[in-house]
C-alpha cells in the first residue's frame, strides 16, 4: 500500500512540474526591443511586434502612433507605416537588419497621415503595398502616396508557412478602416477603429460615428477569442478593447 501511495505521489508530482514548464514555456513577455527618438518596437509575442511613431497634431499635440509588424519564416508584413519617412526608413532598416526579414507587403489601414504617411519610402524600397479599393480611392482625393494594390472585402498574404488576413467589417473612424490578423500569435491590429481603454473619441473629421459600435461588433463575432488587440493609438490589450469601443460609440 505504501508502495502504491510513493508511486501515485511521484507520478502528481511529475504531472505538475510537466505543466508548470508547460505554462512557462507558452507565457510569453512582452518587452521592449528597440527605441529612438522617432520609433519604438515592442515585441508583443513571438513573432509579433508593435511598432510606434510620432504624428504632431495641431488638435492633440504629438501622438504616439501604433503598426503591426508580424514575421514568419524570414519574411514579414507591416500593417501601417509610421507617421514619417525617417522614421519608415528606420522601421525598414531594423526589420531587414535586426529581424532579417523580407517586407512582403505593407498594409495601410485608412487613408490618415498616422496609416500611411511614410509610404513613399516603402515603394523606394520595393516594398510592395497593398490597400482596400476605398483607401486608394481617398489617398488619391487627397494627394497622398497611393497604394500599388487594391482588394474589395478581405486579403490573405503569406509569410513563409503563415499567414495574414486584412478584412472591411463596415465603416467607422473612417469610410475605409479595415483591421488586420495573424492567426499565429491571435494578435488583432484594429487600428484606428478600435481605442484603448479609456479613451475619447478622438478626430472624427472622417468618422461615421453611427456605424462604428456595429461594425465593431461584426469584428467580435469573428474573433470572439482574439488574445491581443492594437488601437491606432495608445495600449494595447485584449477583447476588452473592443468591448469598450462598441459602448463608447453605442447610440442610447
Amino acid at each position: 500500500m505504501k508502495s502504491i501511495v510513493k508511486t501515485l505521489s511521484v507520478i502528481v508530482l511529475s504531472v505538475t512540474i510537466f505543466n508548470c514548464i508547460a505554462q512557462k514555456k507558452h507565457t510569453f513577455k512582452a518587452k521592449e526591443v528597440y527605441k529612438s527618438k522617432d520609433l519604438i518596437i515592442n515585441q508583443i509575442a513571438e513573432n509579433s511586434f508593435q511598432h510606434i511613431s510620432f504624428l504632431q497634431t495641431n488638435d492633440f499635440g504629438n501622438v504616439p502612433c501604433n503598426g503591426l509588424i508580424v514575421r514568419n519564416s524570414n519574411e514579414a508584413v507591416i500593417f501601417d507605416t509610421p507617421s514619417n519617412d525617417k522614421s519608415s526608413e528606420e522601421l525598414i532598416k531594423w526589420v531587414k537588419e535586426s529581424l532579417h526579414c523580407k517586407i512582403n507587403a505593407i498594409i495601410p489601414t485608412h487613408f490618415h497621415n498616422d496609416c500611411l504617411g511614410g509610404l513613399k519610402i516603402f515603394h523606394a524600397s520595393n516594398i510592395p503595398s497593398y490597400a482596400y479599393f476605398k483607401t486608394i480611392e481617398l489617398a488619391k482625393e487627397n494627394n497622398y502616396t497611393v497604394p500599388e494594390n487594391s482588394f474589395t472585402d478581405s486579403l490573405v498574404i503569406k509569410m513563409g508557412k503563415q499567414y495574414i488576413t486584412a478584412r472591411f467589417f463596415g465603416e467607422g473612424h473612417t469610410r475605409d478602416n479595415v483591421i488586420g490578423y495573424f492567426p499565429a500569435d491571435n494578435v488583432m491590429f484594429g487600428g484606428c477603429l478600435i481605442k484603448e481603454v479609456d479613451a475619447t473619441k478622438g478626430y472624427l473629421g472622417d468618422a461615421n460615428t453611427a456605424a462604428w459600435s456595429g461594425t465593431v461588433e461584426n469584428i467580435k463575432k469573428q474573433y470572439p477569442n482574439v488574445k491581443i488587440v492594437i488601437p491606432g493609438h495608445g495600449e494595447y490589450g485584449n477583447v476588452q478593447l473592443l468591448d469598450y469601443t462598441i459602448k463608447l460609440f453605442r447610440t442610447q
